[in-house]
């Protein structure tokens, strides 16, 4: 895939307290490295990522494949970068909610980011996958799995439990949130919801997927 080739460009936006492990997880998805040396995320930055989405058809089918380029931002944590960071929620699509198994505080905050996507967010109930970082970590561990399926359930949004150290499910929580989004375009027929830029005029031959205009509301 060329640098113009692709049919969809797709921002995800990875958000949680400082320290939880969000540049990790994210080099880890695109690089399939894992960076051991903690760095503070500096207001935000991002990495990319191509793949190719096959959704299913009613009857069971792949469709056609669908290239997308992905841009994944990493944002601070830390409360002085927090206005910075709430001016990105609008641009993205899909949002990666990470918390720290080791430190329940963090865990406890997963309430206060949910309540600033309800409030930035393209719509009140955005799509978000919770990822429970760090599990390779277990005799550290300070949560529960089965008070993060709580928490989850309660939101109505999925829960994975992930090691930026060893790659599990870092990739099948991405995976996860793509398909959402790419679901959620499809369905919608209000398509105003979708960011300029996301969907290339060259691009694909879906009828059912038309760009919107910036900062509309998605009425899914």
């Amino acid at each position: 895939m060329s640098d113009g080739d692709y049919d969809y460009l797709i921002k995800f936006l990875a958000l949680g307290d400082s320290g939880v492990g969000k540049t990790s997880f994210l080099y880890q998805y695109t690089d399939g490295k894992f960076h051991s040396k903690f760095i503070t995320t500096v207001g935000i930055d991002f990495r990319e990522k191509r793949v190719t989405y096959k959704s299913t058809n009613p009857d069971g089918s792949s469709g056609r494949g669908q290239k997308i380029h992905m841009q994944l931002w990493d944002t601070a944590g830390q409360e002085r970068f927090r206005s910075l960071t709430t001016a990105f929620f609008r641009d993205a699509m899909g949002f990666l909610l990470l918390f720290d198994l080791t430190n329940e505080q963090s865990f406890l905050n997963v309430r206060n980011w949910m309540s600033q996507l309800q409030v930035h967010a393209y719509c009140e109930s955005p799509d978000v996958v919770l990822c429970g970082n760090k599990c390779d970590l277990s005799d550290q561990r300070a949560v529960s799995e089965e008070e993060a399926r709580e928490l989850a359930e309660k939101y109505g949004i999925p829960y994975f439990e992930t090691s930026a150290a060893n790659g599990q499910n870092v990739n099948k929580a991405v995976d996860v949130l793509l398909d959402l989004i790419m679901k959620r375009m499809e369905r919608c027929v209000d398509k105003s919801w979708i960011p300029d830029g996301t969907v290339r005029v060259n691009g694909p031959t879906n009828p059912d997927i038309s760009e919107g205009s910036v900062g509309g509301k998605c009425a899914c």
